[in-house]
């Protein structure tokens, strides 16, 4: 993939997670993709993050990425966004976040994201 294809790539997936388009979420994964969180440290499949962004997307309808930067590396990107919703009792929400992308073959085979643990903890409230 050109650096173009990449940042193209970066923006597809984050706009398919905004939009809710679960399906088109997916198929930007590899089959067996790891994603990987800084707040447990566990690495789960796609079958499993799907599920919670699911979760996500019934809790947080109105949910929108502030990309902030987004850089092209030689096997994926590297993105740095905040993530603001509105909670359930109206409240503004954010949460700054940083993916690092790694890809082969034009598809996602790992995703570390580092979430800031002081502003995820207001999720707490919207239950599992």
């Amino acid at each position: 993939m050109t650096e173009q294809d990449t940042l193209d790539f970066a923006k597809r997936f984050i706009g398919a997670i905004q939009s809710g388009d679960v399906a088109a979420v997916r198929a930007c994964y590899s089959p067996d993709a790891k994603i990987w969180h800084n707040n447990d440290r566990k690495e789960q499949t796609v079958d499993q993050n799907v599920k919670v962004l699911e979760w996500f997307i019934r809790k947080l309808p109105d949910r929108n990425y502030r990309v902030q930067r987004v850089e092209a590396l030689k096997d994926g990107f590297l993105q740095q966004h905040v993530l603001e919703a509105t909670l359930p009792d109206g409240t503004a929400w954010s949460m700054s976040a940083c993916v690092v992308v790694k890809m082969e073959n034009g598809v996602i085979t790992r995703l570390d994201e580092y979430l800031d643990s002081a502003e995820s903890g207001a999720l707490s409230v919207l239950g599992r």
